[in-house]
């Protein structure tokens, strides 16, 4: 299915949203004149994918107001760069990379707030926990002292129909009220209203907020 391209208004987007549910505006690849944009119009939270684009950003923009969430898949090598330069990692996807963060975290007197990362539709593709290994995993997780464990992040097939993905959001909100979580990373620019009715507290918007993006 083709991700949906008319651009829309964060404020729009906002206004859509209950209170508990928040904005994510995915800004990999777009240039800072645009996110300046966005955050002069109330946009606070912003979505990098990639380390070392996310680090010269936050570099650019220390004066502004900008909440930084990483978004993107995290090599355990890069976790060093991170400092505590990130009020959320949303790609979580394994206790090794749960643990060396803790550890790097509390080097620097430091408490990082994470979203685990769910595979449920078992693509080869995407890295992650899956039903099971999140419950088996769970108590040395939430036994590390210096990352605190906020909900869950999943990412369905992106080719589904926003109907189709129901069923993922559904199952991912299963499993974080089972673990007694209450934030939901899920819903991109095409499915972003299921995940809402599905229980999404934090929405991830690219291209529907800043229109496309320019690559070389």
């Amino acid at each position: 299915m083709a991700v949906q391209t008319h651009k829309l208004s964060a404020e729009s987007v906002r206004n859509q949203l209950q209170k508990n549910q928040n904005l994510l505006a995915v800004s990999k690849l777009q240039p800072v004149e645009k996110m300046i944009e966005l955050n002069k119009q109330g946009q606070i939270h912003f979505g990098e994918n990639y380390v070392q684009e996310a680090l010269d950003k936050i570099e650019i923009l220390s004066t502004t107001n900008i909440q930084w969430h990483l978004i993107g898949p995290l090599q355990k090598n890069k976790v060093k760069y991170l400092k505590n330069k990130f009020a959320y990692i949303h790609s979580v996807d394994s206790f090794e990379l749960a643990e060396l963060i803790s550890k790097k975290s509390a080097e620097m007197n430091h408490v990082q707030k994470v979203f685990l990362q769910i595979n449920l539709s078992n693509e080869i593709s995407k890295s992650g926990f899956n039903e099971i290994s999140v419950m088996q995993n769970w108590k040395k997780l939430s036994e590390l002292n210096a990352i605190q464990i906020v909900g869950l992040m999943t990412m369905p097939p992106l080719q589904n129909n926003p109907e189709e993905n129901r069923i993922y959001f559904k199952k991912c909100f299963e499993i974080g009220k089972k673990l007694n979580l209450h934030e939901f990373s899920m819903g991109t620019s095409h499915d972003y209203l299921v995940a809402l009715q599905e229980g999404s507290t934090w929405i991830r918007l690219g291209t529907i907020l800043f229109g496309e993006r320019h690559t070389t």
